[in-house]
């Protein structure tokens, strides 16, 4: 009896730090890294997700831009921050899934170097090709790329991008030849498919929904598992009986590893409450996005398993980055 006692107060000792822990942090702002410029649609979701933390948290949660390195400065950055919760980062396929395969060393690894706080979304990417190309349906497209080996030009935002990197994977699975031409940025590669100048790309919702909504690009099929509520009248790449082929952009929130477990656990609470707000979700549907609330772990287990569907899929395609 004497050591049940013994073993339940200590337990209690041990456990009362960590609730003091999670009830006082945070006591001073939160910086909210961005590994992008301001004004993309990572920008945009970090900032209303901030907003929407500030009243819960009772601190300003403010956004830094880091972008460079293809999101390896920000990630960099967050990975040697100290692990004390007033450091976090917006993470996407860059630094969860991608950049371990294409860049052969790393200033930090995606498994050990960060603590997994919560997903954020995902945004469809969706196959299209310029208004006067003469493919209407996945499959005419794809019998014309056949027919026209190398002479059919894609667009990306650039090398490693996952708009890249999906037609990389479609053109796996259809044994396409498709050239790719990159861009430094979205916006650039859209404007010259939207002028006739490279005939298609993989565009995602988060960017170019106004864009598909208004036909100045035809939409031939979507990357997701079921139709974008977007866009439903879309099929999707599956439905256009091209198999295998999912291919989304993604996000979610890191920080430092080592960070105590009350902080993780508070903020993943307050992060899903924020996904829940009518103005991220406005924000959300504006953009085609799919919120994810969960758990760390879960957040965690689909960014390792996104890193190891796309590991052959890089190497096979024989994309680097350094």
């Amino acid at each position: 009896m004497q050591r049940r006692h013994f073993l339940a107060a200590g337990a209690a000792a041990i456990a009362t730090p960590w609730s003091a822990l999670a009830q006082s942090w945070p006591d001073q702002p939160v910086r909210w890294v961005v590994p992008y410029p301001a004004g993309g649609g990572t920008d945009v979701i970090a900032r209303a997700l901030a907003e929407a933390l500030r009243p819960s948290l009772g601190q300003q949660v403010v956004v830094d831009n880091r972008p460079g390195a293809a999101t390896n400065i920000g990630g960099d950055l967050v990975a040697h921050a100290k692990p004390d919760g007033y450091t976090v980062l917006s993470a996407d396929n860059a630094i969860l899934a991608f950049n371990e395969h294409l860049f052969g060393k790393l200033p930090f690894s995606p498994e050990k170097d960060f603590s997994y706080l919560g997903a954020i979304g995902r945004f469809p990417l969706a196959l299209v090709v310029h208004p006067s190309f003469p493919a209407k349906t996945v499959q005419e497209f794809i019998a014309y790329a056949k027919a026209n080996p190398g002479k059919v030009n894609y667009g990306s935002p650039g090398n490693g991008s996952p708009h890249h990197l999906a037609m990389e994977l479609f053109k796996n699975r259809t044994g396409t030849f498709i050239t790719h031409i990159p861009y430094r940025g979205m916006a650039p590669a859209l404007q010259d498919v939207m002028g006739g100048q490279v005939p298609c790309m993989f565009l995602d919702l988060a960017g170019g929904l106004s864009v598909m909504q208004s036909g100045k690009v035809r939409v031939l099929a979507i990357g997701s598992a079921q139709r974008a509520p977007a866009l439903p009248n879309v099929p999707t790449l599956a439905e256009s009986g091209v198999r295998d082929t999912e291919v989304f952009a993604f996000q979610g929130v890191l920080g430092p590893a080592g960070l105590p477990e009350a902080i993780v656990s508070r903020f993943n609470g307050e992060l899903n409450k924020a996904l829940a707000s009518p103005d991220v979700r406005k924000r959300a549907a504006d953009f085609g996005m799919e919120v994810l609330p969960g758990t760390p772990a879960q957040f965690k287990a689909m960014a390792r398993a996104e890193a190891k569907r796309w590991g052959p899929i890089i190497q096979a395609a024989g994309v680097k980055l350094d």
